[in-house]
């Protein structure tokens, strides 16, 4: 799969809506290595835990998180696992997902940085049963190197009661 994004610094709303779609795409289409792509390499990839109802945890390194990976070598490695099937939290067959994006907001531009939230509904097939998850995430993306990269991600899960493991891929 190609990516296609602009040569240029500054992005349209419909290219950074083009550029979240495909990311998802990649996911969907288990194209793991377009899917890294995405991300530069010192970006951490979080999905902190609800500490009670309305309160999410606030610290990764001190406090528990469903999800946390300092930088692009964690999420690197998480690849590699499901890729060779060398996890417990990975089985075969691999789910069948579809992600919805919506609600897609700029929230801050500064320079060539964009920080972005939007809403998200994933649903996913496997074993006969099919499961729904859905969140917002937040993510910061840099333009600087030419063509934009993921430098911060934070992913809150809003209906984290689940019923088994969840994965990159579900979110």
């Amino acid at each position: 799969m190609t990516i296609t994004t602009p040569i240029r610094a500054e992005m349209t709303f419909d290219e950074i809506q083009a550029f979240l779609h495909a990311e998802a795409r990649a996911l969907d289409d288990r194209d793991w290595d377009t899917w890294l792509s995405f991300y530069h390499k010192d970006c951490p990839f979080w999905m902190p835990a609800w500490d009670d109802e309305d309160q999410l945890t606030e610290d990764p390194a001190n406090e528990m998180s469903l999800m946390y990976y300092p930088n692009k070598q964690g999420i690197e490695d998480r690849v590699f696992r499901i890729k060779t099937d060398r996890s417990s939290a990975t089985s075969l067959p691999e789910p069948r997902t579809n992600h919805n994006l919506s609600n897609i907001e700029v929230v801050e531009r500064d320079g060539t940085t964009i920080r972005l939230r939007f809403n998200w509904l994933t649903l996913s097939y496997r074993y006969g049963k099919t499961d729904q998850h859905w969140g917002t995430s937040y993510y910061t993306i840099d333009t600087a190197e030419g063509r934009p990269l993921i430098t911060d991600k934070k992913v809150v899960l809003k209906n984290d009661r689940i019923h088994h493991v969840i994965d990159v891929y579900h979110i």
